[in-house]
């Protein structure tokens, strides 16, 4: 079991669903975001879920590049070592293209793709030195094909992360350090509070130990939950643009 493990964007949502998880599994939690104010309350359920567990936290915003850094590095030195990192800290902010919004659209794609090269750069310098560790991105089901409205910005950024995964992957191949792209369906979380007819949305609780149970299995990719997901995204791929159009 990978014992000592940091997750980004932990205040809320997934981030919050996976700690509470991973407390129960008996392993330490190095969780930063930032809201500091939910931190402090999630350490404290946390501790009485699992009291024999260490739990660390720090505000983070991910767009500070320096800080992520800085961040990372203070919770490696205090844990003395990370086993695992999760890349889950994003938003999901934006419109079509042209129609106004270039500020909402270009603080997602920052925030998803190039805070999440930074956490990628701090997680993966750290495992290189210690030659072990598990790197985890959180991508998307939307990684696999474009999408208009809202979802535009975002899909593209998720497909960007898992490409980013691979090449990672690639990069380390046959060396002790792994590295999982996970590909969430539609779970329930602050990112979509609001929408309306979302197909096949689970709960936070429900589609969280799902994302545990692949983390844990530790293969280069997967879709959760299994059921549709794991046989819906090759639908997904092959589908008319007028069926992805309905979708988003």
């Amino acid at each position: 079991m990978r014992k000592n493990i940091l997750i980004t964007g932990a205040s809320s949502g997934l981030g919050r669903g996976m700690a509470i998880e991973f407390a129960k599994q008996g392993s330490n939690l190095a969780l930063c975001a930032r809201r500091m104010d939910r931190l402090v309350d999630l350490k404290a359920e946390l501790e009485q879920i699992n009291p024999q567990i260490n739990v660390l936290i720090k505000p983070l915003d991910v767009n500070d590049h320096d800080a992520v850094f800085s961040v990372f590095d203070q919770f490696n030195a205090e844990m003395g070592q990370l086993d695992r990192i999760i890349i889950n800290a994003g938003m999901g902010k934006g419109a079509s293209i042209g129609t106004g919004y270039f500020n909402a659209n270009k603080q997602t794609a920052e925030t998803n793709f190039i805070a999440a090269l930074a956490q990628a750069e701090a997680a993966m310098a750290i495992f290189r030195a210690q030659n072990s560790g598990h790197l985890v991105t959180i991508s998307s089901v939307s990684a696999v094909r474009g999408f208009r409205r809202a979802m535009t910005v975002y899909a593209a950024t998720k497909a960007a992360l898992t490409s980013l995964s691979e090449g990672i992957r690639i990069d380390v191949m046959n060396t002790p350090i792994k590295v999982s792209c996970i590909h969430p369906g539609f779970i329930q979380s602050e990112i979509n509070e609001g929408v309306e007819k979302i197909p096949f949305i689970v709960d936070t609780e429900t589609g969280c130990k799902a994302l545990v149970k692949a983390i844990n299995k530790e293969k280069a990719k997967a879709f959760v939950p299994g059921w549709p997901w794991a046989i819906l995204h090759w639908v997904l791929r092959i589908a008319p643009v007028s069926i992805i159009r309905k979708m988003s």
